[in-house]
This record gives structure tokens, sequence and C-alpha cells, in this order.
């Protein structure tokens, strides 16, 4: 049995394996003393626990008025079942954004079939269809790089609230997305094939990049969104394409200016073939020498092929030759690769550790990997065989949301009006802005990533401070209903009755395990 809810130690019980301690607390109360810093079901490790004392300096300043908050601690030692409503809220998070109003009635008579009937392709969201492109930010930020001066701070300016504009954008179509499990995709993907404001010049494009080349493809063929989002102009911008020349073209020639393999590289290690694909640094320059003379046309702003950058003769990739074929050799290389086994394993790995567990179950993984050989990659046949597959299903749910995730759900659950910049500022203050990844290699994807000391903290801080902006509105008893239904124990309950004030009871819901994972 769990501890009182105002035990202030966790203690752990050996799991049926008897291999490791696991933590069997579903609420970690005492703020003096917090034994885990992260939320996470396992004992801490030699340095999370020698970071006690520091830690519990910082959460004494922190403590609100006696209340005690769950602080995202918690075991995964909860007892499996398959209650419908149960099953549907475990639906809306792990395929989705969470619940909403009304969410958890509609989905529960058929959690499985409500999943299952968001593998048909919908017509495009009316803010995407009416989202400007990429081709008129790429031409208006390459015109006024050659003006210079004032036109192009302008620009940058522009650029900038242009990207701020796009976040806000993003997450209330996937917080109010009738579909959520596509939205999901498109994020997932997207991910897959980063881009990033970290090269500044993205800022603007992110949103048209996920638009234009990954969710027209979500539920179309692998190959196609490869070819999309490798071949975008802000791809193209991001990993240095646009300026690598073939030396043995008649531009490189000319030039000093040379190859540049970071497009090849990352397409063979992030998005194709994965980092144990079997590939070699031959095979590297090879990808980059096939991509060679794909650029951008300013003026227009699209992507172009230009001969004259384009390095000459037959290439050999992975011990296979692709012939001189000037433009047609990049499409020809990509579905190679494609077709090779290790994609599909790669592409396995990462949904399954997307959708299931952060260390997915090796059956699952396989499985997913035969379904995208079988069906040479259609990813409505992957997605259909990850969310029929039981592990997909297994409770508890043992995700942890990410900044992006917890911000979208919140918004999703509460049905609150936010300003735009407040999202921003959300997105900003929790670590994880949109297109904004530190790497090619795109957000991590694991619980241990955004569950530092300091990342804890700011999520239960940006918790209580929307229970202030929304709490008086809000009542959090039906906000336990909404957002969590079956998810929420006793103890949380218990916790929210007692809360002060309204405020602080939406910010112990916010911050509960129930509601953080996914």
């Amino acid at each position: 049995m769990p501890p009182p809810l105002r035990q202030p130690w966790p203690t752990f019980a050996k799991s049926q394996a008897g291999r490791r301690n696991v933590c069997t607390v579903r609420l970690l109360s005492g703020w003096r003393r917090p034994r885990l810093p992260a939320l996470c079901p396992h004992r801490p490790s030699a340095g999370a626990r020698a970071s006690r004392t520091r830690m519990g300096r910082t959460i004494r300043r922190r403590r609100h008025r006696g209340t005690d908050y769950p602080l995202l601690s918690g075991g995964l030692t909860m007892v499996m079942t398959t209650a419908p409503g149960t099953l549907a809220a475990h639906a809306l998070s792990r395929f989705g954004f969470g619940a909403g109003p009304g969410d958890l009635d509609r989905v529960k008579s058929d959690p499985r079939g409500w999943v299952e009937s968001q593998l048909t392709p919908r017509p495009l969201p009316a803010i995407v269809a009416d989202h400007q492109g990429s081709a008129p930010r790429v031409a208006d930020m390459a015109a006024a790089r050659k003006a210079k001066g004032e036109v192009e701070e302008m620009a940058k300016k522009r650029g900038r609230e242009q990207y701020r504009a796009d976040i806000a954008i993003r997450t209330r179509l996937a917080a109010g997305s009738d579909a959520p499990l596509q939205e999901r995709l498109v994020q997932f993907w997207s991910n897959h094939f980063t881009v990033s404001t970290q090269r500044p010049v993205i800022a603007p494009l992110g949103l048209a990049y996920e638009n234009e080349a990954i969710r027209p493809h979500i539920l179309g063929n692998f190959r196609d969104m490869a070819r999309a989002a490798i071949l975008h102009p802000a791809m193209l911008i991001y990993l240095d394409n646009a300026q690598s020349i073939g030396p043995d073209s008649k531009a490189g020639q000319k030039r000093d200016k040379g190859l540049n393999e970071n497009l090849g590289r990352e397409a063979l290690e992030l998005h194709l073939l994965g980092v144990d694909g079997g590939y070699h640094q031959d095979d590297v320059r090879a990808m980059a020498l096939v991509l060679t003379g794909w650029t951008l046309d300013e003026e227009r702003g699209t992507a172009t092929f230009a001969p004259r950058r384009h390095q000459p003769g037959e290439k050999v990739l992975l011990g296979q030759r692709i012939p001189e074929s000037g433009i047609a050799e990049a499409a020809a290389a990509i579905d190679m690769l494609c077709a090779h086994p290790a994609t599909a394993n790669h592409v396995a790995q990462r949904l399954a550790r997307h959708f299931i567990a952060d260390n997915p179950p090796p059956a699952a993984v396989t499985a997913l990997a035969k379904a995208f050989r079988d069906s040479r990659g259609d990813l409505a046949h992957v997605t259909a065989t990850l969310v029929k597959m039981d592990a997909a299903w297994a409770q508890p749910l043992a995700k942890m949301r990410s900044p992006n995730d917890f911000i979208t759900a919140t918004l999703r659950a509460s049905a609150a009006e936010i300003p735009d910049d407040r999202i921003v500022n959300a997105m900003n203050l929790l670590g994880q802005m949109p297109f904004a990844a530190p790497s090619p290699a795109g957000w991590p994807d694991k619980a241990a990533d955004w569950t530092g000391p300091d990342a804890i903290l700011r999520r239960i801080d940006w918790s209580l401070a929307f229970g202030q902006r929304v709490g008086a509105k809000l009542d959090a008893r039906s906000f336990i209903d909404t957002a969590l239904g079956d998810l929420a124990d006793d103890g949380l309950r218990q916790a929210v009755a007692r809360a002060p004030s309204p405020a602080e009871a939406l910010g112990l819901v916010l911050s509960s395990p129930a509601f953080q994972r996914r």
C-alpha cells in the first residue's frame, strides 16, 4: 500500500523481479527534504542523492502555505485495468494531447476505435491552409540580406515576430484538434526531420516547413516525406546544402567554396539509416555529392537544382551504384535508403520510444519495423500497427510529457483563453521552444532529459502561475474529471479538496504525476 499522503519521505519496495528498487509513492508531499528531484519511478542516482541538501534549501524557499504538492514524483506500480474510462484517458493522453471538455465521455465507448478513426487523412485545417508558405519568407529574407543595413534588420525583426506567431498557431491547433493523433504525428515527424532556430534564419520558416514537408505525408509514404523534408528550402538552409558545391562541378572548378557534408551526414545518421545503420565516411561523402546542386532560387524562395554546382559522375552509396543523372540522383538515393532495413529499424525504434516507453519492448520495435518493410514505408499501415499493438495500451502511462506536450495538454484540458505571448513565454520558460531543438537530432524523447531539478521546479511554478490566472474561473475538482477522469487517484482528489485556494488546487492537478504522464 502507498504510504499516507502526508508522509514526508517516499518509501521504496522491491519490484517483483527483485532486481531494482521502485518507488511506490503516488504523491510526494514533504517539501523540506524531497528524495526525488525529478519525475522518475526509480530510486535517485548517487548524483541526485548528493544534491538533496541543495534541493532542500531551494524547495523550502518555494513552500506555499503548507500545502502538500505532488512534485511530479510517484511510482509506476499502478493497477492494470481495462476500464473504459481509464482506456479513454489513456487513448487521449498517449495518442493525442490529453482530454479536453467532453472528450472522455465521447471516447470511452470505444477508445481504440476513436484512435483508429484518425488513420484516414483529413482536409488541412483552415489555419494551415491560410498560413503563409515558405517561399515568400525565403525570398523576403534573401532580398533583405542583399539590401543590408536597416532593411535587413527590419526583416530579422519581422522574422522573429512571425516565429512567435507561428508557435501560438501550432500550439492552438494541437490543443483544439478533433484529430489529435494526427497533430501528434505531425509534431513527431517534424522533430524527426528537424530544422532549428539554432540557425536564426530558420525562425520564420519552421511552421511553413512543417506544413509543406511533413503534414501532407504523415499517413502517406515515408519516402515522399523524406524527399520533401531533405530537399525543402528550410533543410537546405539549416544544414548548409544551399552552399554545397561539387568539387569537380563547373562551379566548383571556379570557386573556393566546396563540398559541405552536413546534410549528407544527417540524412544517413538521423533521418534514414540511424547511427547504427552500417554506413561509413565514404557513404557520407557520397550522399553529400549526390545532394550537390540542390540550392535556393532566392528570388522565388524555392528549392532548385543548379546543374553547374552538381558533382558529375557515378556515385557509390552503401555499395550500390547511383548512375550520373543530375537532378534525379537525390530522389534515387533517398528511395534506396528508405528501402534499407536499417531505416525500418531506426524509424520503428523512434516511433516505439515516442508512443510506448522510453525503453520500448523489443517485440514492439520488431513488429513496427516489419510493418514498415512489408508496406514499403506506408505510414498509415505502420501507424495502424502501432495503435493496434497491446504494448501501446499497456497500463500505466509510461511516458512523461515534454514541456510542449504539458503546455498543450493544459490548454486543451482547461479550454482557457491565453494570449499568444503567454503561450510563447511558457514554452521558453519550460525549455522547449518549437523549431528550436539544440541539434539536428531534434528534441530528446526520454523522461531523463526533462526531469532535472530546475526543470521540475519551473513546471511547478508555471502550474501555480497558471492556477493563479485561471483558477478562479475553473473548479479544480471538475477539472480533474475533465482532464484525468479515472487516472486521478484518491490521494490527488483529497489533496485538491484540502488546497487553501482554487489557484493552488489547480496547480496541484497540473503538477501531479497523473497529468505529467502520457
